[in-house]
């Protein structure tokens, strides 16, 4: 995963609670920055990463995510005291995504996807435990007539209470039954199996240790950070085991929608 600088905040993007916002990076590329200093902290930052490198690895679009260094001193410019704050509580480590210029919010009224599309995505959504893709605020994006993810920061919400967590594994994902895309995703038993096979423990390993040890290291009851990266690693691991509880509830709910 590339780490870039930022150099210039250029606007806050007041849609969501944690000022994310649109910088321009040493490399000259543009991206919306996530910061690690916001309400929601570092986990929303890891399960962005996670959740968005799951499903790039199953093929579903996302745009590419970079880590980002922030200097305090890029506050100096703002005039915004709530933002200088955010500047300089993130400092350090972030993470990004590459800003899609022209994007329009996906709105299920005005664009359909087709049925395996949407199928891939409510599987990936049910299989990380992302609670924010609704017909509220569907965090997927429209550009060049291609449906694009973002925001999984409320993924993975299993690491904020771990004590139980790789036994609730296996369970399955009531909160599917709002999915967005739900009602076009007639195809989940036809795509669970080679969503799976995409992917597997190396896969997921990997994904898991490109996150910086800045984010995880005050976790609580844990020995170091390796065995932080390691319960996530195990609770993928264990969700994805045969037969997928989730996909099976994603299943039902698409049927009672009919």
């Amino acid at each position: 995963m590339r780490t870039v600088t930022s150099t210039r905040y250029v606007t806050p993007l007041r849609e969501g609670g944690s000022l994310p916002a649109i910088i321009e990076a040493d490399d000259a590329g543009m991206y919306v920055l996530k910061f690690r200093g916001a309400g929601q902290g570092p986990k929303a930052l890891v399960a962005e990463l996670v959740a968005g490198e799951l499903a790039r690895a199953c093929g579903l679009p996302m745009p590419e995510i970079v880590l980002v260094e922030v200097d305090a001193e890029l506050a100096r410019t703002e005039p915004d005291p709530e933002i200088q704050d955010l500047i300089r509580a993130s400092e350090g480590l972030n993470l990004a995504l590459d800003y899609l210029p022209g994007a329009v919010t996906f709105d299920p009224l005005a664009w359909k996807p087709d049925a395996e599309l949407a199928s891939r995505i409510v599987w990936l959504d049910a299989l990380v435990t992302n609670i924010d893709r609704t017909p509220r605020n569907t965090n997927m994006m429209v550009w060049h007539d291609q449906l694009w993810l973002i925001d999984h920061g409320a993924a993975l919400y299993f690491h904020h209470a771990w004590d139980d967590a790789l036994a609730r594994s296996r369970s399955g994902f009531p909160q599917i039954r709002d999915h967005v895309l739900l009602p076009f995703a007639n195809r989940l038993d036809e795509i669970d199996a080679g969503m799976a096979a995409h992917l597997g423990e190396s896969a997921i390993r990997d994904i898991v240790t490109s996150i910086p040890d800045a984010w995880l290291e005050r976790e609580s009851g844990f020995a170091n950070v390796e065995a932080v990266r390691d319960a996530y690693v195990d609770w993928l691991l264990s969700r994805l085991q045969s037969p997928r509880e989730f996909c099976e509830e994603a299943i039902r709910a698409h049927a009672a929608l009919v």
